[in-house]
């Protein structure tokens, strides 16, 4: 079962400066190319640690749609 919640970054926004990496408990995000993030949703359980240590502001915590409909 998948959490309620997954984060998401705004590559145009994004530094990839790795910040979020070191925080994500999942180990769910990388920087494509070095460029910005990628973060995993199959992963990300949504804690919201990687966005409060973004210093760009770049990742949003959203929350998944119901699958079963």
């Amino acid at each position: 079962m998948k959490s309620k919640k997954y984060a998401q970054a705004d590559k145009a926004e994004c530094v990839a400066c790795g910040a979020c990496i070191k925080e994500c408990p999942r180990n769910a995000i990388e920087i494509w190319e070095g460029s910005y993030a990628i973060i995993n949703a199959d992963v990300c359980v949504g804690c919201g640690k990687c966005a409060s240590i973004c210093p760009a502001g770049s990742i949003e915590v959203y929350a998944r749609e119901d699958e079963d409909e």
